[in-house]
């Protein structure tokens, strides 16, 4: 058996969660002795499509006239799509006829949570739909004072600053008002919001927020998986104000590396992540403006032992053994 992934496109989505997807899949595969390509040249059995580009259908249909089989991973749903690009909203809509057209070529579909599944769904796709996280490579995400060091040095941050930081595109479904909003109110704590978006792609009311003078919000970029695990490790709390996900590949990187977080509560995070016992949560900005204070300050309890722990069940190695479950599907 040997498995095709798919990376047509790759460049459009190395620097999204898509891409660590990809990532993570090729890193499974190879703790499993899976032979594996990139090489659609090259014979294969099964293969991995991850993105919703027009070349992708084209592979999935190559691939079926070749007697293959195909897995499409459904990262994106309409509901995750609204609030991200300029125009999103308006498109939606035809993005869900899209998605669903993408989605019916695969034989099987692997989204990466109950809670995606259950909104693919409600799509009415025809391939049978399975859960199975995107994983996190466990051994990479560990903290260590080395990280932190290198992290507080490069970003001349003394021992005793609080910084706070969180990683994604410039969307407001990530939550990147309410970031910018409470930097403003808590001038005391050093923010830092890492990731990039393509200026073109970001709405007005996102660049007019950004641009404001707030000494303690700082904007680095896209930095590679080293620099982001220095992040994790040298800072004192990760703030996830995502308003819609399939799963969050960032945040099982901040609970490998045994960050305090603070999310949104939203349907995705009730049945799997316990305020209070792996995360703490919150609903509205003044319920973050109450946590952070209480969190760095510890006046409530340390949960990143508990975090950690609920982060090894989806270590990529035990990912990989259920892929091979749906590889005999």
């Amino acid at each position: 058996m040997k498995v095709l992934l798919y990376t047509g496109s790759l460049n459009l989505v190395s620097k999204s969660g898509i891409g660590q997807a990809i990532r993570h899949q090729k890193k499974a595969l190879e703790l499993l002795n899976i032979p594996h390509t990139y090489n659609h040249k090259e014979d294969f059995d099964i293969v991995h499509i991850n993105t919703i580009f027009p070349n992708s259908i084209i592979m999935s249909w190559w691939a079926k006239q070749k007697g293959k089989k195909v897995i499409y991973y459904a990262h994106s749903t309409m509901e995750d799509f609204r609030n991200s690009f300029i125009g999103s909203n308006l498109i939606a809509p035809i993005f869900k006829k899209w998605i669903t057209f993408c989605y019916n070529r695969g034989d099987i579909l692997i989204t990466p949570t109950e809670y995606a599944k259950q909104i693919l769904q409600s799509y009415k796709l025809n391939p049978p739909i399975f859960s199975l996280s995107n994983g996190i490579d466990m051994s990479f995400f560990t903290r260590t004072s080395q990280a932190r060091n290198r992290f507080r040095k490069k970003y001349h941050l003394t021992d005793q600053e609080k910084v706070i930081i969180s990683v994604g595109h410039f969307m407001e479904r990530k939550g990147i008002l309410d970031f910018i909003e409470l930097a403003k109110q808590l001038p005391e704590y050093q923010f830092y919001w890492f990731g990039y978006t393509n200026s073109k792609l970001v709405p007005a009311k996102i660049k007019r927020a950004m641009k404001q003078d707030i000494p303690n919000l700082h904007f680095p970029g896209f930095v590679d998986r080293h620099e982001i695990k220095d992040a994790y490790c040298g800072s004192d709390l990760f703030l996830f104000l995502t308003n819609e996900e399939t799963e969050g590949i960032v945040l099982l990187e901040a609970l490998a590396a045994r960050i305090p977080i603070l999310v949104r509560d939203i349907p995705i995070y009730t049945k799997w992540l316990k305020h209070g016992d792996t995360v703490y949560k919150g609903k509205c900005l003044s319920d973050f403006k109450q946590w952070i204070p209480d969190m760095l300050m510890g006046k409530v309890d340390d949960l990143t032992e508990n975090g950690y722990r609920l982060a090894q069940k989806k270590d990529i190695k035990e990912i990989g053994k259920q892929l091979i479950q749906f590889y005999r599907t």
